[in-house]
């Protein structure tokens, strides 16, 4: 891992701010969410950034050194990013055409495109195929796949030359029940309790139920699927106690079904962005979809608290 310009901007606002609680309301993103990008880029650069004093935080010795750098460098990018985005802006019209499975972050992604560019079309073609999606963006019909893949799989099965990828940001797998459920109270649920449930699942390319399988089989016991179907009869079927499913840690409030953490996180998922090698927009497109995700973390209590335990989840700094 690399440290990146939006790591010095975390530091930068957490020492103007002179704690982390004060910086993530400045920043507009949950504290735990915060408090764990810190400790990411402090491994990263091998040792403590700030320690904690009676009014706050204050920057170690090593902490003093990449404030200094980072107020230099920081202005400087800003402003090669503007004349940059103008020079290549001025003589074309920017678009954004991506391709999206099922996932939480597209919505906060399209209304960020829409504000910084008000003037350019941005549109999303919504299918569950990654491989779908990953021959649209190499035939040049879109030019952004925003898409998921497990832990170490690639997304779709499809040959994926010509395109670069970037890793967002990861989540747990966690199982959806109804509200009901007995383990619908639980802090967390091992995979091997859930032995006798039948499955619900969304369609895929990818290799997420054999990743799945092979879970299970480690715990014990072979899954039962009598359904595949969208992402809303999925819903529909755990909130009637018919099934349970595996979702994101971060999937929308359902009335009715309460998401479970699974005991040792045996699953999980990556959120990629995927483009032609030759899109001038890719780097700020990423930067766009990793603040959605932020955003989506914030507005999940739940989840953001549990990353302050689970440090390898989360967006990849």
């Amino acid at each position: 891992m690399e440290l990146e310009l939006r790591h010095l901007r975390l530091v930068c606002a957490i020492a103007d701010a002179g704690s982390v609680t004060k910086a993530a309301a400045v920043l507009g993103v949950a504290q735990p969410a915060l408090a764990t990008q810190l400790r990411r880029v402090e491994r990263m650069l091998g040792g403590p950034l700030f320690v904690r004093g009676r009014r706050g935080v204050l920057p170690t010795e090593l902490g003093d050194l990449v404030l200094s750098r980072a107020r230099v460098l920081i202005p400087a990018v800003s402003g090669l990013h503007d004349d940059a985005s103008v020079l290549v802006t001025a003589g074309s019209d920017a678009r954004f055409r991506i391709g999206a499975t099922n996932g939480p972050i597209v919505a906060g992604l399209v209304q960020r495109l829409a504000e910084a560019y008000p003037s350019s079309p941005v549109s999303v073609h919504s299918t569950w195929s990654e491989n779908e999606i990953v021959r649209l963006v190499q035939d040049g019909r879109l030019d952004y796949a925003l898409v998921g893949a497990c832990a170490t799989g690639q997304p779709g099965t499809d040959d994926l030359s010509g395109l670069s990828w970037r890793v967002l940001c990861v989540d747990p797998v966690w199982v959806l029940v109804d509200e009901n459920h007995p383990v619908a109270t639980r802090s967390e649920v091992s995979l091997s309790e859930l032995a006798g449930e039948q499955w619900v699942s969304a369609p895929g390319d990818g290799c997420f139920n054999e990743c799945f399988a092979a879970a299970c089989a480690r715990a014990g016991f072979t899954p039962r699927f009598p359904y595949e179907m969208d992402a809303g009869a999925v819903f529909d079927l755990v909130t009637t106690a018919r099934a349970v499913a595996l979702c994101q840690a971060t999937v929308r409030d359902v009335p009715g079904a309460v998401a479970v953490p699974l005991t040792g996180s045996p699953l999980s998922w990556r959120h990629m962005l995927g483009w032609d090698s030759h899109s001038p927009y890719a780097l700020e497109v990423a930067t766009f979809a990793t603040a959605a995700y932020l955003e989506i973390v914030d507005r999940r209590p739940r989840y953001a608290t549990w990353l302050t335990k689970h440090p390898a989840f989360g967006t990849v700094v």
